[in-house]
């Protein structure tokens, strides 16, 4: 149905690229009003005027997700340009050190992983989730990782923050089931997006062996991602929450 989300109101971060971008279109073909936000402006903007060219209503709003006063603007600028916000997905996120062990780790790129990744879904629940009490009902999708089932050696800070992404949203969907607020995760294998690009650009033969942990033996699409977020959205899921919808090919069924 190309119309089932008409009138509706999604708000996606990480909108600049990769998933992000393709959720919002799709989003936006399915007749969702979008707010688009991301800290690499040149890439947000041109999310939005993707948007326009298929005929798609959009916004742009520069936001770092790991600053409370920044999210908190976000959500004020979507209220105050459409009048509500019905669905939000969470997916501004960073890879970090790419194969670095634990002890090597150092903390400031420690923290920066964490406030984005973990911290920055935390924020934007923490603002999306008050105006969706106020009209009764709304859903969200936080981006965790297949990573965030699992371990994977040299990526502790990024598999960390995604194990917390889990463990978020399952709180929050228990907290909230019962004011009409479905909160889920979907659970990314390895995607063709800029991120796994960087990751293989660092090290070839390191992106050699992720693909060829994937069953179906390749990566997956972003497109891929974004449909089962619009699914996680739409009415037909409506008895579903706290799920951790894993999209990866069949990494995690080995």
């Amino acid at each position: 149905m190309p119309e089932q989300f008409n009138n509706k109101v999604v708000l996606v971060t990480g909108a600049s690229s990769g998933i992000g971008r393709a959720t919002a279109l799709t989003f936006a073909r399915k007749g969702a009003k979008i707010v688009a936000a991301d800290v690499v402006v040149e890439g947000g903007e041109e999310t939005v005027r993707a948007i326009h060219g298929v005929g798609g209503e959009a916004i742009f709003v520069k936001t770092d997700v790991s600053k409370a006063a920044e999210v908190e603007a976000l959500v004020t600028k979507a209220v105050n340009t459409y009048g509500r916000l019905d669905c939000a997905y969470n997916n501004a996120g960073v890879l970090g050190s790419i194969a670095v062990p634990t002890h090597a780790y150092t903390e400031e790129a420690w923290d920066r992983v964490i406030n984005i990744n973990l911290k920055g879904v935390w924020l934007c629940m923490k603002y999306e989730i008050p105006q969706m009490l106020i009209q009764g009902g709304g859903a969200i999708v936080n981006t965790s990782s297949v990573w965030g089932l699992v371990g994977a050696g040299g990526f502790s800070a990024y598999v960390a923050s995604k194990h917390g992404v889990a463990g978020l949203t399952k709180t929050a969907a228990l907290e909230y089931a019962k004011s009409g607020i479905r909160i889920n995760a979907v659970n990314p294998g390895v995607i063709n997006t800029p991120m796994a690009e960087s990751a293989i650009a660092h090290d070839s033969a390191l992106g050699e062996q992720i693909i060829a942990l994937e069953p179906v033996g390749r990566m997956g699409t972003p497109e891929e991602i974004a449909e089962a977020v619009i699914w996680l959205c739409s009415e037909v899921a409506s008895f579903v929450t706290g799920h951790m919808m894993i999209v990866d090919g069949g990494y995690v069924a080995q």
